[in-house]
């Protein structure tokens, strides 16, 4: 879908550092996490929440009392005249939630608008559904988590299943995934020089609240140090497969923001009136049980409709739960992947699910304007041998 006067204000995205699942945040619903961060996001940026008119919760994991969904969000944060959508597309939900804000404005409907976006892979909620015909009456179950990443019900087969699919058909060998892991990984060890100078520029620190005293999630947490000779180690996941746990994402919890107002509203409300305009969003689904080559046409799509080359673009983030997505999408594009994640990826800092594609736009917009402005697209992988992708011009 193409847009022409939809922008994120540059510093009107956000993210809170992501923990690896069963760390610091597993306890806490993500919905409350939402909360806390986003306000003080919004006030440590100058936003009032009654400002927004339309309020859109991106989640994928429920959470008790989600089913007031942005409702619960935006009253408990001072816009309680306001509401929206509570959006879910997998792991495409951030470029879904930035698509629905984006068309709220084009059509004039809106002036400002946000996407929450938060989830909790910890502490998964398992579901029962009541079944008489049962053994004794034993109700169906499914762990909402965990069982997604082991079977899709079309395929019969596994997400890890579908890197090594792709890894085989395109003959990659596991030197090839094991050096994009260690990319990706020194990418990231990047941002955090100068005390992590450049996180801090877009990361909002989590509050967990204590019995005393509350503690504070500042960080990224459950990163693991990567080396190459870590990584030769490891055994791959399945028997003669090149996809170790090393070259594939870990489940976090985390959430994350995002502002999109018309043009002359968010020259108001980006720093120094800087902006980064959406230019397009695009969504497409590859071959069954293929689910890393999924983000390719959603970008070849996405780029279409924007009027972009991929020999435009000065800066790519993806979200890549495995290597071999990387390793697709450069030789299908002939994007280099080292121009690729300056900021390091999801395949490092983990995947919260729903917020990851937001932290890989905002990191996106930040490189772009570190580098003084220009042409970017994110794009990444969904449950389903799906994808989505955004492409965004900063201004300056």
């Amino acid at each position: 879908m193409k847009f022409t006067d939809a922008y994120i204000p540059f510093g009107m995205s956000w993210t809170s550092p992501f923990a690896k699942w069963q760390g610091p945040l597993a306890e806490l619903n993500s919905l409350d996490v939402a909360v806390d961060v986003t306000g003080r996001a919004l006030a440590d940026r100058g936003l009032p929440p009654e400002e927004i008119t339309e309020w859109t919760l991106g989640c994928t994991v429920p959470q008790q009392h989600g089913f007031y969904g942005v409702t619960g969000l935006s009253r408990r944060l001072g816009a309680g005249e306001h509401g929206g959508p509570w959006i879910s597309r997998a792991c495409a939900t951030s470029a879904a939630v930035i698509e629905h804000l984006a068309t709220q404005v084009q059509l004039g409907a809106h002036a400002t608008t946000i996407g929450v976006i938060t989830d909790r892979t910890s502490n998964g909620p398992l579901m029962l559904w009541s079944s008489a015909r049962g053994p004794g009456g034993a109700p169906v179950s499914e762990h909402w988590v965990l069982d997604p990443m082991k079977l899709d019900p079309t395929t019969g087969q596994s997400m890890n299943d579908t890197a090594e699919n792709t890894a085989r058909a395109a003959g990659y060998t596991r030197e090839q995934v094991d050096e994009v892991a260690l990319l990706r990984y020194e990418q990231y060890r990047s941002t955090l020089a100068d005390d992590r100078a450049i996180q801090r520029a877009y990361m909002v620190p989590v509050r967990i609240p204590g019995r005393r005293e509350d503690d504070w999630l500042e960080a990224d947490h459950g990163v693991f140090p990567t080396t190459a000779e870590g990584l030769a180690r490891l055994r791959p996941v399945a028997p003669d497969g090149v996809v170790t746990f090393g070259a594939q994402t870990h489940p976090a919890d985390g959430c994350a923001g995002v502002v999109v107002a018309h043009g002359a509203r968010a020259r108001e409300l980006g720093r120094d009136g800087v902006t980064a305009q959406i230019l397009a969003t695009g969504f497409a689904r590859a071959e069954p049980a293929y689910m890393p080559r999924a983000p390719v046409p959603a970008a070849l799509r996405a780029l279409a409709e924007a009027g972009v080359e991929v020999a435009d673009l000065d800066v790519v983030t993806t979200h890549n739960p495995f290597a071999v997505n990387d390793l697709w999408f450069a030789e299908q594009t002939g994007y280099p992947l080292e121009r690729m994640n300056p900021y390091g990826s999801s395949l490092v800092y983990g995947h919260p699910q729903g917020p990851t594609g937001a932290r890989a736009v905002t990191e996106l917009v930040h490189a772009l304007h570190a580098r003084g402005g220009g042409t970017g697209l994110f794009t990444g992988c969904a449950a389903g041998d799906s994808a989505g992708a955004v492409v965004v011009r900063v201004d300056g």
